[in-house]
């Protein structure tokens, strides 16, 4: 989970030139620099609405105590058989100089920003899952993910798919630029699906963060029994996978803004 979502909507494109375009009216100049514009406030838009979804969630209130949580999240290891692999930690500005000498000074605005309560994170190649001390339910999505690792190839591919999402606005550029344009003016088929094209990139990553808050939300409630009060911990979630939602329709925007601007 990363709670400054907003960063990650903003995927950049780069540039490619084909000098066999047919030359452009004035007229088609017009309504291209129209549809950047248009989808360039779109993206301003959706950035701002993951700004405030964080922004909420960070507001949000605990659902049990910081003890309750760190039962549950014993438990959560335990029944997966993942007890004394993955260190977890709940951090505060105490603590958190131990983490920084133990993973690396490269990890110090990471495990700062956590301290802080502005963010929580697993990573799977460490093994670490943290969330903030003051903020800890956060923490039972982290171990969402760490149960999601450990469950086969395919959970592992959700998990990764983030990493070359990313570069789809730069291959839909480049794969447009290949294919030119038609003699008839009519769109191609990247040009029709840019978009859609973009955000099913971000689709494994919207399914594998809201299997994380899954996993989390059960556990709490098997923990709590059938009376456990988790409407904080359901809303808080729910803000949080909203943040990926819109990251998925930032990639997207940002896909269609690359092919337009082509």
């Amino acid at each position: 989970m990363n709670m400054s979502v907003s960063n990650s909507l903003n995927y950049g494109h780069g540039s490619y030139y084909q000098n066999n375009y047919p030359t452009q009216t004035r007229s088609d100049e017009s309504q291209v620099a129209l549809s950047v514009a248009e989808l360039a406030g779109a993206s301003i838009l959706i950035q701002q609405a993951s700004k405030y979804l964080a922004h909420k969630l960070g507001q949000g209130d605990e659902f049990t105590s910081f003890d309750n949580v760190k039962k549950i999240s014993d438990k959560m290891l335990s029944e997966n058989g993942l007890k004394g692999k993955i260190d977890v930690g709940f951090l505060d500005d105490a603590n958190k100089i131990d983490y920084i000498k133990k993973y690396g000074s490269q990890m110090t605005d990471s495990f700062e920003t956590v301290a802080k309560g502005g963010n929580a994170f697993y990573m799977d190649g460490a093994k670490l899952a943290v969330a903030p001390k003051a903020k800890p339910s956060l923490m039972l999505h982290e171990l969402g993910h760490a149960i999601n690792a450990s469950k086969g190839k395919f959970m592992r591919f959700l998990q990764k798919s983030r990493g070359w999402a990313t570069a789809v606005p730069t291959a839909l550029l480049m794969l447009n630029g290949a294919m030119g344009q038609s003699n008839d003016g009519k769109k191609n088929f990247v040009e029709k699906n840019a978009g859609l094209i973009g955000f099913a990139a971000f689709t494994p990553t919207i399914i594998e963060e809201g299997l994380a808050s899954l996993r989390g939300v059960n556990a709490a409630k098997k923990f709590l029994g059938k009376g456990a009060k988790l409407g904080a911990l359901k809303r808080n979630y729910a803000l949080a996978w909203g943040t990926y939602i819109l990251a998925g329709l930032g990639l997207a925007l940002a896909a269609k803004q690359s092919v337009a601007s082509s």
